[in-house]
């Protein structure tokens, strides 16, 4: 089969993938992109932040409707679950999802390809890949090349995945009955959120975390927080805990757990391994071109996100930086816009970082650790949702905002929630951050009433103590 040539060619239909394909197409250049799953949008879409927020919403009107209703005055009877029907919507949203790109990449005139791709170098400026599907093989050519591999679970060397036992997030988001008995090692977003899904849905959870506190890269008053109304919720918390073997006995699995007070064993179903992710270059043929991923398994890349080789560039989980969705998004936008000649920048002071655990956390920009460590001078303001009409009338009062501005002049630096619709409320917080905004100008802002918003314009009063309701 004759080459292919194209201006574009990105490795990877995920949200930095794509995004950067369709920005690249309304820039006027010719674009494939090669997926090697069968369906587009990458983990985030097919097994990643799509279908676990799905199950999530779902989880919480199950666990709603069982134990928060009464409180408002609805007696339900008979309720009971039906884990095939909310695994059915699951999937639809992500049909509907992968679906909507395949039509994107139509609307742009981008060509799209499944299979493996592997890199072969370049000939005459141009760089060349192979791909290799069930059925064929044929090369595709382009002044350049855009990876956006995502990344993929980590595995333990002591836990290998076997997708029954031990398993990964993409297992525990198609289990067809609830565990009576889940073990989730990693106490990181992956972890608690999937974790909330089936301790809602009825099993017996229990999270087991190396370091002293959850949500290790979280400021630590919003992980004592959470941790908190976890604990209330059913899930049982073990931090400064590993787990050094499991033994498969007639009973079932038996865990060892090496806590501060020493070994302990705990029985359970499945062990659900959540303890980070890394980067996936696997079968790209990297060495092809001369490239090696660093120390963390990513690719080392420019201001413009070009590699040390000319014309092969990386984003997303591939490139330094949070392993985010929106982060890869950003970047693909920017990646494009610039290799067409525009003066694009991403903010990453101003990225915001969502845990979907009820409550939620959230937060953007600088932490209360970082300020210290750098002897920045700043004040701190803090709101309780337990102050807050709205979060009173609507039962969901854990929680509270937290404004951190410099002392001198009041410029916002960071800002940290946790309590209900946190994802929600981090964009106006992420817009005060990226304009450079004061708590003056907050303090300025008309917020409507009773909004859970009220709690971040509070906490920016607070902090000059100027806070009307605490």
């Amino acid at each position: 089969m004759p080459e292919q040539s194209y201006d574009l060619i990105v490795i990877g239909a995920g949200p930095g993938g794509y995004v950067a394909a369709i920005r690249a197409s309304q820039l006027g250049l010719k674009v494939a992109v090669v997926e090697k799953r069968a369906s587009l949008g990458g983990v985030c879409l097919n097994e990643g932040c799509i279908p676990s927020k799905a199950l999530l919403e779902s989880s919480e009107h199950y666990s709603r409707v069982n134990h928060e209703l009464v409180e408002h005055g609805i007696d339900i009877s008979g309720a009971s679950l039906n884990l095939a029907q909310m695994m059915t919507r699951k999937q639809q949203i992500i049909d509907n999802l992968t679906g909507g790109i395949s039509g994107l990449f139509k609307k742009n005139g981008i060509d799209a390809f499944t299979g493996q791709a592997k890199l072969s170098g370049s000939q005459t400026g141009r760089q060349t890949i192979r791909i290799v599907d069930d059925t064929e093989s044929r090369e595709l050519s382009a002044k350049t090349l855009l990876l956006a591999t995502g990344s993929e679970a980590i595995e333990l060397p002591h836990l290998p995945f076997d997708g029954e036992t031990v398993i990964n997030a993409r297992d525990a988001l198609s289990l067809n009955k609830v565990p009576e008995r889940l073990l989730v090692v990693g106490g990181g977003v992956i972890g608690l959120e999937l974790g909330s899904v089936w301790s809602r849905l009825g099993a017996q959870v229990t999270v087991v975390e190396m370091l002293p506190q959850i949500l290790p890269q979280s400021d630590p008053q919003l992980a004592q927080m959470l941790q908190r109304s976890l604990k209330k919720q059913g899930l049982q918390i073990l931090t400064k805990t590993r787990l050094d073997k499991f033994d498969l006995t007639d009973a079932g699995l038996v865990a060892t757990l090496t806590t501060a007070k020493g070994e302990q064993q705990l029985s359970c179903d499945k062990i659900l391994v959540a303890t980070g992710r890394r980067a996936q270059s696997a079968g790209l043929g990297l060495e092809a071109v001369g490239l090696q991923v660093n120390k963390a398994g990513q690719l080392e890349v420019d201001e413009n996100y070009q590699t040390k080789v000319p014309g092969i560039y990386a984003i997303g989980d591939l490139a330094p930086g949070p392993m985010l969705a929106h982060k890869a998004s950003e970047e693909g936008v920017v990646f494009a816009e610039r290799l067409c000649g525009q003066k694009s920048t991403l903010n990453y002071g101003a990225i915001p970082a969502v845990t979907y655990t009820w409550p939620e956390v959230a937060s953007v920009g600088r932490s209360e650790a970082g300020l210290k460590r750098e002897q920045i001078d700043y004040k701190a303001g803090k709101f309780f949702f337990a102050a807050s009409g709205r979060a009173l009338c609507n039962g969901t009062s854990d929680g509270f905002v937290k404004v951190l501005a410099a002392a001198e002049t009041g410029r916002i630096l960071g800002i940290h929630i946790v309590g209900p619709h946190a994802s929600e409320l981090i964009a106006e917080a992420t817009t005060l951050i990226s304009f450079g905004g004061s708590v003056q100008d907050v303090a300025a802002i008309c917020h409507a009433h009773p909004t859970l918003a009220e709690a971040l314009k509070e906490a920016a009063l607070a902090v000059n103590k100027e806070a009307i309701h605490s």
